[in-house]
């Protein structure tokens, strides 16, 4: 059995919404208008225990939403999750003993105090015998390079280093299952890359479920094999990240090195020219096109290096939520028409 179920899970929000200038607030004060938002709209998914999933989607696509519903925090509107064999909007004591929420954009340390105060306060909570929590601080705190700092007020540290202090302070109780919403957001590279190699190592070592998103592709290539896809709500693709690329993108990058300044002048019949710098030059072309192109150019040019390459992941991400997003406009102008 999955470690991780869920079946038709919807949420959605009644919004407020508030017109502008003060004749229209006392307006409001006895007849208000609301605005439907559904967050998500139907996920079903089967996480695996040990694996380390990477959910992925544009701002506004119901990542965080999910892992508040997995998590606990907020009820869905309909459907049904089990994480562990409990249902996390009951907020039962073992499951929540068992499970770990990281948010990027929020604290769960007390800003004024050292974080090593605040880890004393998470054994009280979760009941850890005093050789099992020191054992594991020293284990987390080691493997972070952040022991000089656990007396420092956390208002004092980095972003880096306080991101750090959330993460020990979410595992010292070695949940099974961790979610993680955007724990890198606004660090450097050289923060990002030691939390990147700290959750690997422990991934792999411990065993843990992961539910990981991110907006860094970095993140998600350095440490997910499986990657899903969300956007307005609704699943767009679960599978491995080089199928992203295979499924999401209709063209591929031909890059030629021309010998003896041999370039033709009517590129454009190859394809986009992206960038061409005599004797190289960059095409965009489409993937049914590629044997063609490459059967024309070599029997016309004498090329002295040539290259196929699939497009950045970025960018066929991007184009994928521009897509979805546009698709979605088009649907909520047609329910309005209607």
């Amino acid at each position: 059995m999955a470690i991780i179920q869920i079946r038709g899970l919807r949420k959605s929000y009644r919004v407020y919404q508030k017109q502008e200038g003060l004749l229209a607030s006392f307006r409001g004060l006895f007849h208000r208008e609301y605005r439907e938002v559904e967050a998500v709209r139907g996920i079903d998914l089967d996480v695996e225990q040990g694996e380390f999933v990477a959910f992925l989607g544009p701002n506004g696509a119901g990542k965080t939403t999910t892992l508040k519903l997995l998590s606990g925090v907020i009820s869905p509107t309909a459907g049904e999750a089990t994480v562990m064999g409990f249902t996390p909007w009951q907020r039962a004591n073992e499951y929540r003993r068992r499970f770990a929420l990281v948010m990027g954009q929020k604290n769960q340390l007390w800003w004024d105090l050292p974080a090593a105060e605040s880890f004393r306060l998470h054994q009280q909570i979760y009941r850890l015998p005093p050789d099992e929590y020191d054992r594991t601080t020293a284990e987390l705190t080691d493997l972070l390079s952040v022991g000089k700092l656990l007396n420092q007020p956390v208002r004092e540290l980095s972003l880096g280093e306080r991101m750090k202090m959330e993460l020990i302070a979410a595992l010292l109780h070695r949940p099974e299952v961790l979610f993680l919403d955007e724990p890198t957001i606004g660090l450097d590279v050289v923060a990002q890359h030691k939390i990147q190699q700290f959750l690997k190592h422990y991934q792999e070592t411990r065993g843990t479920t992961v539910l990981l998103t991110s907006h860094y592709m970095k993140d998600i290539a350095a440490l997910c094999r499986r990657v899903v896809i969300i956007a307005n709500g609704r699943l767009m693709y679960d599978g491995s990240l080089a199928g992203i690329v295979d499924r999401f993108s209709g063209h591929k990058v031909l890059t030629l090195q021309f010998a003896d300044d041999a370039m033709p002048t009517d590129l454009a019949r190859f394809g986009e020219p992206l960038d061409v710098q005599p004797p190289k030059a960059r095409i965009k072309v489409e993937r049914e096109r590629i044997a063609d192109v490459l059967s024309s150019v070599l029997s016309g040019y004498q090329v002295a290096d040539v290259s196929v390459e699939d497009p950045p992941l970025e960018e066929v991400i991007a184009e994928m939520f521009a897509t979805a997003e546009d698709v979605s406009d088009s649907q909520e102008l047609a329910a309005v028409s209607t």
